[in-house]
């Protein structure tokens, strides 16, 4: 084995190594696989299905209300729920129906079961406050969110899911 040798070796050995921390940098950093666990989002996303989560676009944009976001959780490591308030918004659910600043919302999304009478003064607020969001599950009879654990902060979402990875058909 010769200088070049070796010399040709460490440089294939450089590129493996870049490449491998660029993959690592981007699954810590900007993108992860995320998979469903319980029934808190069905119809929409169901058990053991496998999304791509997009870590990244919450530091460039603002969450936007009916997204469907990751977030840390104290009861879970992570949890799929989808965005109802914004800081700012006055919310509450009256007869299955959701209001937000006083206007009627539509939710175009398909939800399971009704949704039960909720009330921001339950957690002793009117308004959501900065850095804060309220999110619920789509299967509102069978998921733990914010009418029981309270508001989120900003700081405790994960990402944004994204598009479905597995299964392949639906």
């Amino acid at each position: 084995m010769d200088f070049r040798d070796i010399k040709e070796f460490f440089k294939d050995t450089i590129k493996y190594v870049l490449v491998a921390v660029c993959v690592l940098f981007i699954f810590l950093y900007v993108v992860s696989f995320q998979q469903v666990v319980g029934p808190s989002m069905k119809p929409n996303y169901l058990e053991g299905e496998v999304f791509l989560l997009n870590k990244i676009k919450y530091r460039f944009s603002e969450v936007k209300r009916f997204e469907v976001i990751v977030l840390n959780s104290d009861q879970a490591k992570f949890m799929i729920k989808r965005v109802i308030g914004l800081p700012g918004d006055e919310l509450e659910y009256k007869d299955d129906q959701l209001y937000i600043n006083g206007k009627s919302m539509k939710e175009e999304f398909s939800k399971t079961g009704k949704t039960d009478n909720y009330s921001l003064k339950k957690i002793n607020i009117e308004k959501i406050p900065e850095g804060y969001y309220f999110v619920v599950g789509d299967n509102r009879e069978n998921s733990q969110d914010s009418r029981y654990f309270g508001l989120i902060k900003k700081k405790d979402i994960v990402g944004k899911v994204g598009f479905r990875i597995w299964p392949l058909f639906k």
